[in-house]
């Protein structure tokens, strides 16, 4: 089981390992720097060698970095545009240092400008970034959770995404079962984690499907809120989360907790829980 957590880069990048090797995970997810502003240093060559060594001693073979919080690939405004590029270039050409294969990238919003504009700049950003990096790291385009001028939000826009990218074989999905629940796709039980399945493989492909966050929702059915909870404690619940994780589709993919840490509980909590719904 490709089971793991999203885990902090606080003091050295490379400590993320030592964490994520901590909580028994058997794949991770990290941002490669600050994910809260523009700005960031660049990865010092020994940062960089001592990640890897890491990363290979503790027997990890696939990880996944996150595209920070500002960029917004499908937004109208030049400025934060051209930001958003220069970003999703940067994080390509880190990923490819750090030996990371899987970034995932948040669609975004089209604030209001139509949804057929914002599909074109995703697209367009991605096509631009892929022209620009030239490694093995594939870009997961993650799902979005219904919020008001999301892109994303449902199969067909990220099938329209997909269908104008041009090198397509380094592009893919990374579905988030908040995001899924929270924008009308149930999954609370075996036959509609089945449905919703389905619905993406009809749509999309289940083989443009590369990786999951496994994430309960605060926000029911087409609630469009991205409020992550604990496994089992959200609207999905055990049941759901039990059916999705063992599907056939699901159960070999590369599989990340993106829950709170507060009074309920924390990562040791989730993955344990999950460890325990995965059927052997």
């Amino acid at each position: 089981m490709l089971l793991g957590a999203h885990v902090s880069i606080s003091g050295a990048i490379h400590l993320a390992v030592d964490r994520a090797s901590q909580l028994g995970c058997t794949t991770f997810q990290i941002f490669t720097r600050n994910p809260r502003g523009w700005t960031y240093t660049k990865l010092k060559q020994s940062e960089v060698q001592e990640f890897v060594r890491k990363f290979r001693e503790a027997g990890y073979t696939v990880a996944m970095a996150h595209m920070p919080y500002l960029p917004n690939i499908a937004s109208p405004k030049k400025l934060i545009y051209e930001k958003s590029v220069k970003s999703l270039v940067a994080e390509l050409e880190r990923c490819g240092l750090l030996g990371i294969d899987l970034l995932v990238v948040h669609i975004g919003s089209h604030l209001g400008e139509g949804i057929e504009k914002g599909i074109e700049n995703v697209a367009k950003a991605v096509n631009t970034a892929l022209d620009k990096v030239e490694n093995n790291v594939k870009i997961l385009l993650e799902n979005m959770a219904g919020q008001r001028n999301s892109c994303g939000s449902r199969f067909e826009d990220i099938a329209q995404i997909l269908s104008k990218i041009k090198n397509r074989s380094r592009v893919g999905v990374c579905l988030d079962t908040c995001h899924l629940y929270a924008a009308g796709y149930d999954i609370k039980n075996h036959a509609a984690v089945e449905a919703t399945l389905s619905k993406f493989d009809e749509i999309v492909g289940l083989e443009k499907l590369y990786a999951v966050h496994l994430n309960d929702s605060k926000g029911g059915l087409g609630s469009g809120l991205d409020r992550h909870e604990h496994i089992g404690k959200g609207y999905i619940g055990d049941e759901g989360f039990k059916a999705f994780i063992n599907h056939p589709s699901i159960r070999d993919k590369p599989m990340v907790i993106e829950t709170p840490e507060d009074e309920a509980g924390d990562y040791s909590t989730d993955l344990r829980k999950l460890r325990s719904l995965y059927q052997a």
